[in-house]
């Protein structure tokens, strides 16, 4: 009896010691560990380079080179960048597109995931396919048909100084709730799935409505998915050029992605200049995640292993 006692008591100590050595050693930790630090690193050091160049006098780079130990650094490309791009117009230009379209993004896919989620139909799996694949579609593929549709659809004159969809801001809105409610609705709809349906049931039974369930119940539950989409989608948009580009003939209407393209001469271009025009227009999608960073990762993660 004892002896079988000691075989076991040893069978038990065996792998302790064993992951003991192994961390000592080093051991998958330690390898994944400096993957992890090596891969920020290269994602890190664009961000430092440009960060780095814009600090630096053009005269100084053009005599040192760009690769070398600056001779002055100081904040005077972000003022000329802020003042010959001309950064707070386009900025409101940006604020007027990306304010109304992640609104109406969320609000939108957020009504769509609710009755999909909930609610069970006969159709209830392919309208979520359908969303998820008009998310899939390429955007290139459909230029030409939505350009003649921009051409084509009226608008009001006091939404539009076109009188069309063309050359506005609501046109770049509607073209992006369309492309983004899809992944939005599809989030949320699985992170729906997790909420416990009895919470539903008992809201149903205490005579609330399903607008009144839906705003009082399952709406203040979904706010860490809320955050996160609301990080992805603002990033989204704001970084967006190619709809800009193509939907959009006067130049003053662009947004803040275009203003970059003012920074560049017709016989000459100031890199550094441009570098710190790039810092100054990525630094809000930088603001905004570091705001809603908490609820990020963890809105995202809480929904995906259901449905």
């Amino acid at each position: 009896m004892s002896v079988e006692v000691e075989t076991v008591g040893a069978a038990r100590v065996r792998p302790l010691i064993a992951t003991g050595s192994a961390r000592r050693s080093g051991g998958p930790g330690f390898f994944l560990q400096a993957f992890l630090v090596l891969t920020a690193g290269v994602w890190l050091l664009p961000v430092l380079w440009a960060v780095y160049t814009s600090l630096r006098p053009y005269a100084d780079t053009a005599q040192h080179g760009y690769v070398s130990w600056p001779g002055v650094l100081n904040f005077q490309n972000y003022i000329n960048a802020w003042t010959q791009a001309d950064l707070p117009h386009y900025y409101l230009n940006t604020l007027i597109v990306v304010g109304p379209a992640l609104v109406l993004i969320l609000l939108l896919s957020s009504f769509s995931a609710f009755v999909l989620a909930r609610f069970p139909f006969r159709l209830n799996l392919s309208m979520l396919m359908l969303f998820t694949a008009g998310n899939l579609l390429p955007q290139q593929t459909i230029i030409t048909p939505l350009y003649r549709l921009y051409l084509a659809l009226p608008l009001p004159e006091w939404l539009s100084d076109s009188g069309l969809f063309f050359d506005s801001y609501v046109g770049i809105i509607a073209i992006h709730v369309a492309f983004q409610m899809g992944f939005c609705t599809f989030v949320l709809s699985n992170y729906m799935k997790t909420i416990p349906k009895e919470l539903t049931e008992a809201a149903l039974v205490d005579g609330a409505s399903v607008w009144r369930t839906f705003w009082s119940v399952i709406a203040p539950l979904t706010r860490p998915a809320l955050a996160a989409l609301a990080t992805l989608e603002f990033t989204f948009i704001y970084n967006d050029y190619f709809w800009a580009l193509v939907l959009v003939q006067t130049g003053s209407k662009r947004p803040i992605t275009s203003a970059l393209s003012n920074l560049q001469g017709l016989f000459f271009t100031d890199n550094n200049l441009i570098a710190a025009g790039a810092v100054l227009v990525a630094l809000p999608t930088i603001i905004c995640y570091l705001l809603l960073q908490r609820h990020f990762v963890r809105g995202l993660t809480l929904g995906a292993t259901k449905g």
